[in-house]
Formats: C-alpha cells, sequence, structure tokens
C-alpha cells in the first residue's frame, strides 16, 4: 500500500467548509496576533531562560534567542504560505497530508502530540512553581509534596530544596483551561486577549525597571567557556541553548492549527504568524540582556522562577509578587493556546480516520472538540503532576523543531508538485528560505543531544506501532473508516 498518497486540496477544502462538523469562524488579525503572542510569550522566557541560561549558555543567551528567532523567521514564513493555501486546522499535520503523504502526516500529526500536549504540561509546571511564589508572599505555604514532582526538586521561596509526590497546581490549572476551551473558541479569545495585555505590560515593566539595576560585571565573561563537553558554554553551549529555548517560540504554529476558526484566513493567518513573531523576538532579546544583567547567570541553577531571582536585585520588593501575578496570567495563556492547538490537531487527524471518531464530535452547543480537550486534559495533568520541566521542556523543543523541518521541506515540494495553486501569500526566495529553515532548525535539534533524540525515536515508535495498528486500516482516503 502506498505509504505517500497524498489528499488533494480540493477535498481538504470540500471537508472543511460544510456539514455538522465545522469549526466556528469568530477569529479576526487581532485576535490571531494575541493567541501567538499567548503561546510564545510564556515558559521560555520566564522559566526556561533561566535554566538554559544557568547550564548551557551563560549571558550569551540573548545570542541564542537570535539564532532561534532566524530559524523561526524560515518556518514563519513557510507557515503562512501553507496556512493561506490550506486554511485549515490540523498546521503541520494537514500540509504534509496534502504534499508529503499520509504517512509523513501522521508522523507529523503524532509529533505535534509532543509538541503541544508536553509544552502544556511544561508551562504548567513553571505556572505552578509561580503560584507557590505568590502564596508564601502572602503568609501561606503550601504542603511541600503537593506542589513538586517526586523528579524534580524544587527550592522552596524559604530556601529548602524539596521533593514532592505530586504537582497539584499544575493538574488545576490544564484543569481550568480544558474546561474554558469546552465551553467555546471566542470565550477563550477574550480571556487570552486579556491575559496578553497583562502579560507584555509585565514584560515591559521588568525591562524598564531591571535597567536600572544591571550590573556590567553579570555580563562578563559573555561567552562562559566551554568546560570540554559539548553544549556545555561556548559557542556550543549557545547552539544547544538555543534549541532549549526554541521551545519558546513555538506560539507562531500553533496560529495556524486556528486556520479554520479565522474569519479570513487567506490574509490574516500572515498577520498572526509574522507579526506574533516580530514583537516577541524584540521582547525576548531585551529581556534576556536585562535578566542576565539584574543577576548572575549562576543564580538561575535548578530555579523554575528565575524572573523572581532577577527581580530581587531591585529595590522594588512590592513589584515582585505583582510580576510573579502578571506572569502567572502570561502563562496561562500559553496552556490555553497549546492545548488549543492540540485538541485542533486530533480532530483533523480524527475526521481523516487516523484516530477513533470521538476525537473529531463537535459539541452541539459549543461547536469545539470537546472529547479531545477532554483527553488531553487527562493526558496532560499527568505530565504536569509527575515529569520535570526540564525533561517536558526540552522534549517539546525537539517536537518543535522536527515540525519546523518538515513544513520547510513540505513548501519545497509543493512549489514542484501543484505550482499553479493560488497562494495568497507566497514564502519568498524558494527554495532558499526553507532549505535555510530545514538547515538551521536541523542544526539546533541536533545541539539538544543524544538524550532528547532518545526520546523522540521512542515517542515516533510509539506513533508507529498506532499508525499500522489502526490508522492505515480507517484512513478515509483508503476507503477505510
Amino acid at each position: 500500500m502506498n505509504l505517500l498518497v497524498t489528499k488533494p486540496l480540493s477535498r481538504i477544502q470540500e471537508e472543511a467548509e460544510g456539514g455538522a462538523h465545522t469549526l466556528k469562524r469568530t477569529l479576526g488579525p487581532g485576535s490571531l496576533v494575541a493567541l501567538g503572542i499567548g503561546a510564545i510569550i510564556g515558559a521560555g522566557l520566564f522559566s526556561i531562560t533561566g535554566i538554559a541560561a544557568a547550564n548551557y549558555a551563560g549571558p550569551a543567551i540573548a545570542l541564542s534567542f537570535v539564532l532561534a528567532a532566524i530559524g523561526c523567521a524560515f518556518a514563519g514564513l513557510c507557515y503562512s504560505e501553507f496556512s493561506t493555501m490550506i486554511p485549515i486546522a490540523g498546521s503541520a499535520y494537514t500540509y504534509a497530508y496534502a504534499t508529503l503523504g499520509e504517512f509523513i502526516a501522521w508522523v507529523i500529526g503524532w509529533d505535534l502530540v509532543l509538541e503541544y500536549a508536553v509544552g502544556a504540561a511544561t508551562v504548567s509546571i513553571s505556572w505552578s512553581s509561580y503560584i507557590v511564589s505568590i502564596f508564601h508572599s502572602l503568609g501561606i505555604n503550601l504542603p511541600p509534596y503537593l506542589i513538586a514532582s517526586p523528579w524534580q526538586p524544587v527550592l522552596l521561596p524559604n530556601g529548602q530544596l524539596v521533593h514532592g509526590l505530586i504537582n497539584l497546581p499544575a493538574v488545576f490549572i490544564i484543569c481550568a483551561i480544558s474546561i474554558l476551551l469546552m465551553i467555546g473558541i471566542q470565550e477563550s479569545a477574550r480571556v487570552n486577549a486579556v491575559v496578553v495585555v497583562v502579560k507584555v505590560i509585565v514584560v515591559l515593566v521588568v525591562i524598564g525597571v531591571g535597567v536600572w539595576f544591571v550590573k556590567g560585571s553579570n555580563y562578563t565573561p559573555f561567552i562562559p567557556e566551554n568546560t570540554g563537553k559539548f553544549g556545555e558554554f561556548g559557542w556550543s553551549g549557545i547552539l544547544r541553548a538555543a534549541g532549549v529555548i526554541f521551545f519558546a517560540y513555538i506560539g507562531f504554529d500553533a496560529v495556524s492549527t486556528a486556520a479554520q476558526e479565522a474569519k479570513h484566513p487567506q490574509k490574516d493567518m500572515p498577520i498572526g504568524i509574522i507579526g506574533s513573531l516580530v514583537i516577541c523576538t524584540i521582547l525576548y532579546v531585551v529581556f534576556s540582556v536585562v535578566m542576565t544583567g539584574l543577576a548572575n547567570y549562576t543564580e538561575f541553577k535548578d530555579v523554575a522562577a528565575p524572573v523572581a531571582v532577577a527581580i530581587a536585585h531591585t529595590p522594588y520588593n512590592w513589584l515582585r509578587p505583582l510580576v510573579s501575578l502578571g506572569i502567572i496570567f502570561g502563562l496561562t495563556s500559553v496552556i490555553l493556546v497549546m492545548l488549543l492547538g492540540q485538541s485542533r490537531v486530533f480532530f483533523s487527524m480524527s475526521r481523516d480516520g487516523l484516530l477513533p471518531k470521538i476525537f473529531s464530535e463537535i459539541h452541539p452547543r459549543y461547536r469545539t472538540p470537546w472529547r479531545s480537550n477532554i483527553l488531553f486534559m487527562i493526558f496532560v495533568s499527568l505530565f504536569s503532576a509527575f515529569a520535570p520541566i526540564s525533561v517536558v521542556g526540552e522534549m517539546t523543543s525537539i517536537g518543535t523543531l522536527f515540525a519546523f523541518v518538515i513544513v520547510c521541506f513540505g513548501i519545497i515540494i509543493m512549489r514542484r508538485t501543484q505550482p499553479d495553486v493560488a497562494r495568497p501569500f507566497r514564502t519568498p526566495w524558494v527554495p532558499l528560505i526553507p532549505i535555510l529553515g530545514i538547515l538551521v532548525n536541523m542544526a539546533m535539534m541536533f545541539g539538544l543531544g543524544w538524550t532528547n533524540w532518545a526520546r523522540l525515536f521512542v515517542w515516533l515508535a510509539v506513533g508507529l506501532l498506532i499508525y499500522f495498528g489502526y490508522s492505515q486500516r480507517h484512513s478515509r482516503l483508503r476507503g477505510g473508516g
């Protein structure tokens, strides 16, 4: 059987337009940019930045953000072309189905589970650490065994290092956001818009206040000397850090999962994708420079809430809980967009017969794929409750980079196989831009180290068992289901 059978664009568009399974189109360009910013500014900035600076790049983490942004720019241009050609829920999965065939589509769809679901878990763990910090500032100390994974030592605000049993606050926020997503996309977008405004204000306040208390000595050495091991400081550390903090940029591709809920996707999707990427890249670079100038990068070691550490070097004690509260709002929006994206990918895969029909059932009142939301509420909660943040963060990064490589490659294929299809947005300088996207993103994947590659291969192996055991026989394109 042909594993590379492709799904015709005409069929994709026909399925998207009619019937009771159609998602509700309510999102304009402003909402799409807000979705992108909502997903981009989060754990990658507020938590992963500290981990990457402490372990890999030092103050040169700013250069890692620039490198990651370059890879994102190449991929973002490719996503923009696809999202206007194929304005359907499913993101890279749907694009791969139309260009590279069903088998590759399954692989990328399964990979997106790793990207979005595990990404939401990563952010929920960070969200939990900030909640603990807020409660401590109010004189309330939550039981240590309820705020941490058994495998993730957590430094409490009082300086105590503890191991817990379960991260209950992280589970709570995953469940709360999942319920909101079941109620409706428009309601979710409104909540996201509010928390995005709060989050951006917090970032600007930290930059505006923190820049006055930066110590030049914290930038020396700007690129710490390599320890003799690849990825631990030096230029290889900058590369590895870029791969790790690449997690911070996954928001713009999450925008593409909402294409079927955009009012005018051909016009608005490039605005949402590229606009959110540009805005956040500028904020990221400036923020990382200020953060590593406030505190020495070594202070961020094993700290899930590094911004709180940086703010402690300013005299404004009242600012710390306020910043933590704003960050909590910001992390909430990231979780919302990640869970939104994942449910839409599963919705598309289910409609194609590659997953059970239950995941493409639309709620009769709210017009949302509510059963997919329930599944991922349970699945992500397990990661949130028991997984360490460093592991899930790097798993998300390698999954994201893999998806970007596939999308860049898909643009090259599509230009050759279907050159006459209408493209409201065209990626410039093809094949140069897609090739550069492939090379830069693959370089950052290699920078993540063999352990993350091993996790990726294990994850994909499980996906292949599901595909050959169920999906191939039920594929609607093959006449199954």
